[in-house]
């Protein structure tokens, strides 16, 4: 039987084990029950194809973990199609500040011995005028809508205090899978997610609103965009990460989401320029997609909450919605009574049916 790799190095067992997957998933897809005694050019051809994918997604997963922050890995699979890494794409952990933005480091810190059980003036969030936000257990107990102040680089506290979720990075193995259903990337986690844990944040390049626009006309053109806006206090900047990001930039919508956005200020303490901070809103199992809504809507429980734009994903003009997340996305042009209503895919039992 002809293979695309050396008969020596058919006694690898995972390399076999790739090769039958192959084989039988593309039989599958040509509903096609028995292996064939002899391979047709068809065949062999998408066999060398999908080894040459495996191999970039592998290099694409080991250069992703070169430089994600964070205790576990983030894996690559791919089991629908031929698409390879994203092109033009560059893993981040932390903003890429823009052109003609400049952003002012903290510089003092609390003196608390213990933040969590005895903190001096309420620690970091308690000069804020906020409430500490997290549980002993670093579960976030403030709703949305509510700011979270952790302890920053000038506090005496160690790396190890409780006030410091969010900047410890990703602590659960995560996984960018392709869709099967025309979502194209997704993201689910391969461990178990306690209800109100961190997950991510979601990072990318730092513009100015009338930036945006202007990249939001040409990623018009494309039909894609990742574009979320900073507007907390003003609507003076947006996040764009389209070219740089982190895992988030390929999580997908879901009517029925399973992480909350929340505004995290660390070393940064300007309302202006907020972290975004993904958090589980219930418990999520093992294998799970992770999801949030696109059009996520916030109740305005006080004053301080309605300073979170209810339409977080409307960047510019209030009457130009638009999609962030996937790159199979597309911006949604026009009045609010007349632009294109987008299908919704998310499967889910309360589905909208559209996005907007």
């Amino acid at each position: 039987m002809n293979t695309w790799e050396p008969r020596k190095n058919l006694r690898c067992v995972e390399l076999l084990r790739h090769f039958w997957d192959d084989v039988y998933m593309e039989l599958q897809r040509q509903n096609r029950s028995l292996v064939p005694d002899e391979f047709e050019p068809g065949l062999s051809s998408y066999l060398e194809q999908r080894a040459r994918q495996r191999q970039s997604l592998q290099d694409w997963e080991a250069q992703i973990n070169s430089v994600a922050r964070g205790t576990k890995r983030i894996l690559v699979r791919n089991r629908v199609d031929l698409e390879g890494p994203p092109k033009d794409f560059t893993y981040i952990n932390e903003y890429k500040v823009g052109e003609g933005i400049s952003v002012t480091a903290v510089t003092v810190g609390c003196n608390c011995s213990n933040c969590l059980e005895n903190p001096l003036d309420g620690c970091c969030p308690g000069v804020s005028g906020h409430s500490f936000a997290y549980s002993e257990g670093g579960q976030v107990k403030v709703k949305p809508g509510k700011p979270i102040y952790e302890c920053n680089n000038k506090c005496l506290c160690g790396p190890d205090c409780p006030n410091r979720v969010v900047q410890r990075g990703i602590q659960y193995t995560l996984c960018i899978f392709r869709t099967e259903n025309g979502r194209g990337w997704g993201v689910r986690t391969s461990e178990r997610i306690k209800k109100h844990s961190f997950v991510m944040e979601y990072v990318g390049e730092i513009i100015t609103t009338e930036e945006a626009e202007r990249r939001g006309q040409v990623y018009d053109r494309q039909g894609a965009t990742y574009l979320f806006d900073l507007d907390y206090v003003e609507d003076e900047y947006t996040v764009d990460a389209a070219n740089y990001g982190n895992v988030s930039h390929f999580v997908n919508h879901s009517c029925n989401p399973n992480l909350q956005v929340y505004n995290v200020f660390i070393d940064n303490l300007d309302e202006r320029l907020p972290r975004l901070a993904f958090f589980a809103n219930r418990g999520i199992s093992s294998g799970e997609e992770l999801t949030f809504d696109y059009n996520m809507q916030i109740d305005p429980i006080d004053v301080e909450s309605t300073k979170m734009d209810s339409n977080f994903n409307i960047t510019g003009s209030p009457f130009k919605p638009i999609v962030t997340g996937s790159p199979v996305k597309a911006i949604v042009a026009g009045s609010p009574k007349k632009y294109m209503r987008m299908e919704c895919k998310c499967g889910t039992e309360n589905c909208r049916g559209y996005l907007f």
